[in-house]
């Protein structure tokens, strides 16, 4: 019979050398798995699978040539990466919140950009068609969509309208039998490899609707967006509309004003809340082990006052977002979380997960600007998002508004 030891990591089994006193589960403190349900579980380490055998191996090669996979579109419809909380007859996977918040979790591990191509389908795309749209557009996109035979993109940021998506200039002008669309977004996830956008424009009265723009609508055009030093692995362009003829079946029909987009960045901020955490738990793990492993005066540096400083605030601020996430999922299923709480933990998720990030890089020394190592790709990818789904400095204000009830920023 095998002991205890022989079925521990390397890594486990180094701290456990070392005196740790949980080698079992570095980035789990609080035995957080105790509060998930068996499927949360199953659920979790599918995608961890999918992510190590599908992602990890290239990411490195793919971060550094700026190079989009195509190909990982489909296999994240196979693994049920797209749009998790639509129900089955959409082909969705009908989990809940907390189910989605792991899969972004696992996903964000491997990198903030496959993350970013995956809750932009779910949560900016399928969640307003199957939210907002008529029985026909959920059967005829929804499972194009989940099954990763399209690629979706959301257009609601512009050159001059980012934090004040309320001063858009895109237009839409009812001509009877079409709309006319006009305008540009900027800034747009998954635009150049896009077949559907969801489109956020002003109608004749100044009302913001949504609209379902396909490719190949002559005047609808998609420039990619080149020499980013973030997301590199992800593809980010504009939406370009000269003239663009929108039947009237492509209008959302179930929503108008801010709110349609609004509720849709509320589903992304809360799975970015939870995919920031994974880019901060694999910055640490790779810590970790590098601090029992890099031998300076004779000893780990792992056994040094400052390392183990910098190690243990990191788990200290991973679990306590952790914690966050998990009751801002629970209070989401219940149909409670507020705009207000998920602005909160995207914001304070993403900070932590930065921070966690440079420390990490300064464990590991000059190694870690090499991409031998994840630090300097997640930092770099943490960068875009602290300020896409809301800035730093924006979430910090709707949380300031909604404690004094005075808005800041109007």
């Amino acid at each position: 019979m095998s002991s205890q030891a022989d079925v521990l990591s390397p890594q486990a089994k180094a701290a456990k050398a070392h005196g740790s006193t949980n080698a079992a589960g570095f980035t789990d403190y609080y035995d957080i798995d105790g509060l998930l349900t068996e499927e949360h579980l199953l659920v979790r380490q599918s995608i961890r699978d999918f992510v190590k055998k599908e992602i990890s191996p290239s990411i490195e090669k793919w971060a550094q040539d700026a190079h989009f996979p195509s190909e990982i579109v489909r296999k994240f419809g196979d693994v049920g990466a797209f749009g998790p909380t639509i129900p089955t007859e959409y082909g969705g996977g009908g989990l809940d919140y907390i189910s989605y918040g792991l899969i972004m979790q696992e996903i964000e591990r491997g990198d903030s950009g496959m993350r970013s191509t995956a809750s932009v389908q779910g949560s900016l795309v399928m969640f307003p068609i199957y939210a907002y749209g008529s029985e026909e557009q959920r059967k005829k996109y929804l499972p194009k969509l989940a099954s990763g035979e399209w690629l979706g993109c959301f257009g609601l940021t512009e050159p001059d309208h980012g934090s004040n998506p309320g001063g858009m200039t895109t237009k839409i002008e009812d001509k009877g039998d079409y709309y006319l669309l006009n305008g540009a977004k900027l800034w747009i996830s998954n635009s150049p490899e896009a077949q559907v956008a969801v489109v956020w424009a002003k109608d004749d009265n100044g009302r913001i609707r949504g609209v379902i723009v396909e490719r190949g609508m002559e005047g609808f055009s998609t420039p990619e967006i080149h020499n980013k030093w973030s997301l590199r692995a992800s593809t980010t362009g504009e939406l370009v509309f000269e003239d663009v003829k929108i039947p009237k079946e492509n209008i959302l029909p179930n929503i108008d004003g801010l709110k349609g987009p609004l509720s849709c960045l509320d589903s992304a901020r809360f799975g970015i809340a939870w995919g920031a955490i994974g880019a901060a738990i694999d910055c640490y793990e790779s810590a970790l082990k590098y601090s029992l492993e890099r031998e300076q005066f004779g000893k780990p540096i792992g056994g040094f006052q400052l390392q183990q400083k910098k190690l243990a605030e990191m788990l200290t601020e991973i679990t306590k977002a952790q914690l966050m996430a998990w009751r801002l999922g629970m209070l989401k299923n219940e149909g409670k979380a507020t705009s207000a709480q998920i602005s909160m933990a995207k914001r304070n998720s993403v900070d932590m997960a930065l921070h966690v990030a440079r420390e990490a890089r300064q464990i590991h020394g000059g190694m870690g600007i090499t991409g031998e190592y994840p630090i300097m790709r997640h930092m770099m990818n943490l960068e875009s998002v602290i300020t896409y789904e809301g800035t730093h400095d924006i979430h910090l204000l709707i949380t300031g508004a909604d404690i004094t009830g005075i808005q800041a920023f109007k």
